[in-house]
């Protein structure tokens, strides 16, 4: 668990106050996240999520909180955020920005099976199409431009098979940048961050989808194969499981066709999914911020994903 800002019911409960949500009954600290606070609130009114942030500063929050939001109206199952009495969607707590969202239903998977595979290629599709009209140009936060300065500064602490293997994968898609497929891929704000524990699932129906604060405009693809490399595979060795995969191609496919210079860069998609989260593990492992718990995550898993997605990829989705 991350929790960077303590915080205590009274501080909490007047933070409320400002917002119709009720009065306090408990809050607990949850126990997943890297990069901001986030608690589990009860109020009499119901069960809500309170988020501090503690990187992002107050000009980023309108794309991220408006996205949701957009979502949300589309009916899409997201959390809204609860505006407070002035209509504001955050205010500052402990001197950060905050925001209250309601608390969607369902528990996140450890091993999805296909079936809930389908269903996250459903919704995934389902959000691309539902931004079409949600105005926005806040570009992804760990886009290439991000890695390129994060593998600089990261040279210096890396073991030197480490270092040619990122730099060689970062070379690559910068020349995948420049094709005329890639600058023909469809857009839009994306969530880009698409795990299986920012999901809820009940059985194999799909309670709600969570954590947007690594949104920003990227291609469709991108955030597809974000969420294949971490719904499909297998932990041990980051293969793709030939059933999960072909769920969640299914699944999206059957709400938004991909295509054909999108079928055409999906293993270079999958790459560069796989080197985005590579990136920013080894970074958290070698330059880990101050937290009262923090876990840093292994990043020689997304190296192993790297590899596997290097060698080739089992199923390459097909116009429809």
């Amino acid at each position: 668990m991350a929790v960077f800002t303590r915080i205590t019911q009274d501080e909490l409960q007047e933070w409320l106050q400002d917002r119709d949500c009720g009065n306090l009954i408990s809050f607990e600290g949850i126990e997943s996240g890297i990069e901001n606070t986030n608690y589990f609130v009860t109020t009499t009114a119901g069960r809500y999520v309170l988020t501090i942030f503690e990187k992002l500063k107050a000009e980023d929050l309108p794309f991220y909180l408006g996205l949701m939001k957009h979502l949300a109206k589309k009916g899409l199952a997201v959390p809204g955020p609860i505006a407070n009495m002035s209509g504001e969607l955050f205010n500052t707590l402990h001197d950060k920005p905050a925001t209250l969202v309601n608390c969607l239903s369902g528990k996140s998977v450890d091993l999805p099976n296909p079936a809930q595979c389908r269903e996250i290629g459903s919704f995934s599709a389902k959000a691309h199409l539902a931004v079409a009209d949600f105005d926005c140009n806040t570009p992804n936060p760990r886009g290439l431009g991000w890695i390129e300065g994060a593998v600089s500064e990261l040279e210096a602490h890396l073991p030197e098979d480490v270092r040619n293997l990122l730099v060689d994968e970062v070379n690559h898609q910068k020349a995948v940048s420049k094709q005329a497929d890639f600058l023909s891929l469809p857009k839009g704000a994306v969530h880009a961050d698409l795990f299986r524990d920012n999901a809820l699932m009940q059985g194999d129906q799909l309670g709600g989808v969570i954590d947007f604060y690594f949104a920003g405009v990227d291609t469709f693809l991108f955030d597809l194969a974000v969420t294949a490399n971490d719904w499909c595979i297998d932990l041990e060795t980051g293969e793709f499981k030939i059933d999960s995969i072909q769920a969640l191609l299914e699944g999206y496919q059957a709400v938004r066709s991909l295509s054909e210079p999108e079928c055409r860069l999906w293993q270079d998609m999958l790459r560069s999914a796989s080197l985005r989260f590579w990136t920013s593990r080894l970074f958290d492992f070698y330059m880990p911020r101050e937290a009262e718990v923090l876990n840093v995550k292994d990043p020689r898993h997304f190296e192993r994903v790297l590899l596997a997605r290097r060698r080739g990829v089992p199923i390459a989705p097909q116009t429809v």
